[in-house]
């Protein structure tokens, strides 16, 4: 990660040395991967307004639920994830989904995934992680873009809308 200031004053070299000289590969995880709930991934995709014309990047993709989701509204999405495994079982739920023309992932370091042409970026990440991410998205994300979390806010970036399920908050912040 090359070192520089991001908007909010925050060291990138520092966040990497934070995430150690292995992180963003095979077996070394930011955040462990944990299923979303679906009535979670409906709430999180209803409270950024999914539908056609959006550009979703997932980020921690996991089993590819929230890209599936919103490409059966109609979106274009596209998921990120460090796992082999989780990356295989998302490209094969896609199919099964019949989306897979509206979904496509890629194995590789969420803080390195290419946010170019996002309308909404999904998330359920660690509190740390969410921090460290804080910079990448506003520096590369264009006015207006929709950010969708759950469970974890995002330190330093008062959400546009929350919403609950089970407990557990969902998150909407807007660029």
């Amino acid at each position: 990660m090359k070192a520089r200031r991001d908007p909010a004053g925050k060291d990138d070299a520092r966040i990497a040395a934070e995430r150690g000289p292995f992180a963003g590969t095979e077996g070394h995880l930011d955040a462990p991967f944990r299923a979303t709930p679906m009535a979670v991934v409906e709430r999180m995709l209803d409270l950024a307004q999914v539908g056609p014309g959006d550009r979703l990047v997932d980020l921690g993709c996991g089993d590819g639920r929230i890209v599936i989701a919103a490409a059966q509204r109609g979106a274009v999405g596209h998921g990120v994830d460090v796992d082999p495994a989780r990356i295989q079982e998302a490209e094969a739920a896609a199919h099964l989904a019949g989306v897979a023309d509206r979904a496509s992932f890629a194995q590789g370091d969420l803080f390195a995934a290419d946010l170019t042409g996002a309308s909404v970026v999904t998330l359920f990440l660690m509190p740390h992680v969410n921090g460290w991410l804080e910079g990448k998205l506003r520096r590369e994300l264009a006015p207006g873009t929709r950010v969708a979390g759950y469970a974890f806010a995002m330190p330093g970036w008062a959400p546009a809308t929350e919403a609950e399920h089970a407990r557990q908050k969902i998150y909407l912040w807007v660029r």
